[in-house]
């Protein structure tokens, strides 16, 4: 994947964040849900990558939900 893409991945996943209300761990569950149920598998897969090697471009809750995203995952 190239860099260009991982940005957009990242952006994507903040912006859907940002726009989340309540508290963080409710707005994080609402972006784990968003994901699973809108983004591909690769999409998943490389921005728990991401969050598994730096992750410091995610905001807090952006952070949260594919940590989230990512237990859900290994639970399966």
């Amino acid at each position: 994947m190239s860099d260009q893409q991982l940005q957009h991945l990242i952006h994507m996943v903040n912006q859907i964040a940002a726009n989340q209300h309540g508290d963080q761990a409710t707005a994080a569950q609402r972006v784990t849900t968003h994901l699973q149920k809108f983004w591909a598998r690769s999409m998943k897969a490389q921005i728990i990558d991401y969050l598994d090697s730096d992750g410091s471009e995610l905001s807090p809750v952006a952070r949260e939900a594919v940590a989230d995203l990512k237990r859900l995952r290994q639970a399966n």
